[in-house]
């Protein structure tokens, strides 16, 4: 079990630093949170959880208004300029161990966490304070930028402000500036996915968005069957449970997100603001966020029922008559 809210409260006290904590509904957005604190004198911020092409992570921490450039940044920490993506969702559990919508500097406490990259915005030094999420986000919590080195140098983390804006040229005699804020190693998932994905036989729109490349080994026309049953059980053994194996809590997991989704947007101001047509508008601003996560979230079970079916084909002995 990952470091719990609490546990983080309790820390912050204990080092003596000083916040302010709001709770409100679950939010998946900076622009849904601000509607509950964007008006108590502190500086919002957005956080990227991203990863490379080797499997290293990085936290990306800026204030809204900050524009990232996932391509410059790659160049910038020596990646080429397609070396930054976004992390798979099962990351944010593996590695963070947070929700859909938690990406925190505060998760770096894990110890799962221990080889993510954190890259804060220099932005946050000119501000008086700053409010991020507490590893929950149906809370926030308003601290000051140098209680929050003090909270990271407490776990052993050297804060490293970047502009974030900045577009150094980079090249032979203009090496990458922050090529020392990549991870010395990187992190492997045990996700049976992107093991499966790499199959030869694997239909193309099985194939996850964010495979991992695997060497294909030419399948044997035949084999002794003691070797054959050695196989079978090496294989069997590297599928690890997989995520939404059950109908049931993939249908929970799309009804949460609708539900949080509905009671952030559903205030008193905004029906006061569009009265009858809130239903429309509502309706619309759902479509809009929640589109495509959804379909992450399609992709994943249809995966996993692939997978499963792998697995339940690999566990198969037919009976000899």
């Amino acid at each position: 079990m990952g470091y719990t809210r609490e546990q983080l409260l309790a820390h912050l006290q204990e080092l003596r630093i000083n916040f302010t904590k709001y709770d409100h509904p679950v939010v998946l957005t900076v622009e849904a949170q601000a509607k509950y604190v964007g008006d108590v004198g502190s500086a919002l911020s957005k956080n990227l959880f991203l990863k490379d092409k080797k499997h290293r992570y990085y936290i990306i921490s800026a204030l809204p208004e900050t524009k990232v450039d996932l391509k410059v940044l790659s160049q910038r920490l020596g990646l080429g300029k397609g070396g930054l993506r976004m992390a798979p969702e099962e990351a944010l559990g593996e590695i963070l161990q947070v929700p859909l919508g938690c990406v925190t500097p505060f998760a770096l406490a894990n110890e799962s966490a221990r080889n993510v990259s954190l890259i804060l915005d220099q932005g946050f030094k000119s501000q008086e304070s700053c409010i991020f999420h507490p590893l929950a986000n149906d809370t926030s919590i308003s601290l000051q930028a140098k209680d929050l080195n003090k909270y990271l140098m407490s776990i052993g983390r050297e804060p490293a402000y970047v502009d974030l804006e900045a577009n150094p040229r980079v090249g032979k005699d203009q090496p990458p500036d922050l090529a020392a804020l990549v991870p010395s190693e990187s992190i492997d998932l045990p996700d049976s996915t992107e093991k499966i994905g790499s199959l030869e036989s694997l239909p193309q729109h099985h194939i996850p968005a964010d495979p991992k490349p695997k060497e294909v080994k030419a399948k044997p026309t035949k084999a002794p069957a003691k070797v054959e049953k050695a196989k079978d059980k090496s294989l069997v053994g590297s599928i690890p449970p997989v995520p939404f194996s059950d109908a049931g809590q993939f249908v929970e997991e799309i009804l949460d997100k609708t539900s949080a989704l509905l009671l952030a947007e559903i205030t008193g101001d905004s029906i006061k603001q569009h009265g009858e047509q809130l239903g429309s508008v509502v309706s619309k601003t759902i479509r809009k966020h929640l589109s495509a996560e959804l379909k992450n979230l399609a992709v994943m079970f249809k995966n996993t029922a692939y997978t499963e079916g792998f697995s339940a084909g690999i566990h198969y002995q037919p009976k000899r008559v």
